[in-house]
């Protein structure tokens, strides 16, 4: 780089001495984390009992069902005889499809059996949950909207 271009580039820059990002917004950022860090440390050391999970409720029904199939056909709830009682292409039924990709790449993840089945409950608080016995995943339908939360609730009611 020749002492021209060194000049040109010096030229161009205004005020080469003055912040980017002004001060306050770096304190406003350090002191956004450290508060945050604090009410986390708070809630973690005190003991607080923790809010977002779904207190527990015994579960009144549960069926023991199959999921099989694939993403282009979609996927079929087999009752533990085989015999097809959903189809997540039917009655807005979508979500099933979602929830055997989960239980798939959880099984895939801890090399576990594929074809397992998975209990539909529903509990007491009338929650309606899907579980794998086979990995120890489990998912509680709630705020996944009416339609996502029925094409499972039908199953157990």
């Amino acid at each position: 780089m020749d002492i021209k271009t060194t000049y040109a580039l010096s030229k161009q820059m205004k005020h080469p001495h003055r912040n980017l990002v002004p001060k306050f917004m770096v304190q406003g950022m350090f002191a956004l984390m450290l508060s945050t860090l604090a009410l986390v440390s708070y809630a973690s050391f005190s003991g607080r009992a923790v809010g977002s999970v779904a207190p527990h409720s015994d579960i009144l029904r549960e069926i023991s069902v199959t999921l099989d199939g694939s993403r282009s056909d979609g996927v079929a709830v087999l009752d533990s005889n085989g015999t097809q009682i959903a189809h997540s292409t039917e009655n807005k039924s979508g979500f099933i499809d979602v929830v055997w990709i989960s239980v798939k790449r959880e099984r895939n993840v801890q090399a576990a059996a594929p074809d397992a089945p998975v209990r539909v409950v529903r509990r007491a608080n009338g929650i309606v949950a899907v579980i794998d016995d086979t990995t120890g995943w489990k998912i509680e339908l709630i705020g996944y909207g009416q339609d996502n939360v029925a094409a499972f609730a039908r199953l157990v009611d």
